[in-house]
């Protein structure tokens, strides 16, 4: 593609540089471009946190051709929402454990309601502890 040239008062012609925003945009997808910067928080050189940032910025065709490909196995994200047989095993796997849970808190409740009250006056060596404690 021919771009056009300008003239300047000597006669000298120089493409001209401006490209509209669907050309960077095609060219960016084309391609990819990657962004990566490290965030970090330091007090009294202390580093109290670390923020890495890694952003790739691709056509779907371009990711793919790179590999990277994880939307097509994310439940959250893939058009199956979530139906595929991995899913539907993973989310019965997750029932299973949650009563599991479930029923193992409930013995534990009626073990511990089974317990006699503590009593009223704690014990000497107790009160001896709690007055050492204190004083």
């Amino acid at each position: 593609m021919d771009e056009p040239r300008q003239q300047n008062a000597y006669g000298l012609a120089r493409p001209q540089a401006r490209d509209s925003l669907v050309d960077v945009l095609d060219r960016v997808l084309d391609k990819g471009v990657v962004i990566a910067g490290d965030i970090a928080i330091n007090l009294l050189d202390i580093e109290l946190l670390t923020i890495k940032v890694r952003l790739l910025i691709a056509s779907v065709d371009k990711a793919k051709e790179m590999g990277i490909d994880w939307w097509q196995h994310d439940p959250q994200l893939s058009s199956q929402n979530g139906k595929s047989g991995t899913s539907q095993r993973m989310m019965e796997e997750l029932r299973q454990e949650n009563q599991q849970l479930r029923n193992r808190l409930e013995k534990l409740e009626a073990r511990l309601s089974a317990l006699p009250a503590p009593a009223a006056n704690p014990s000497p060596q107790l009160r001896r502890k709690q007055r050492t404690a204190q004083g």
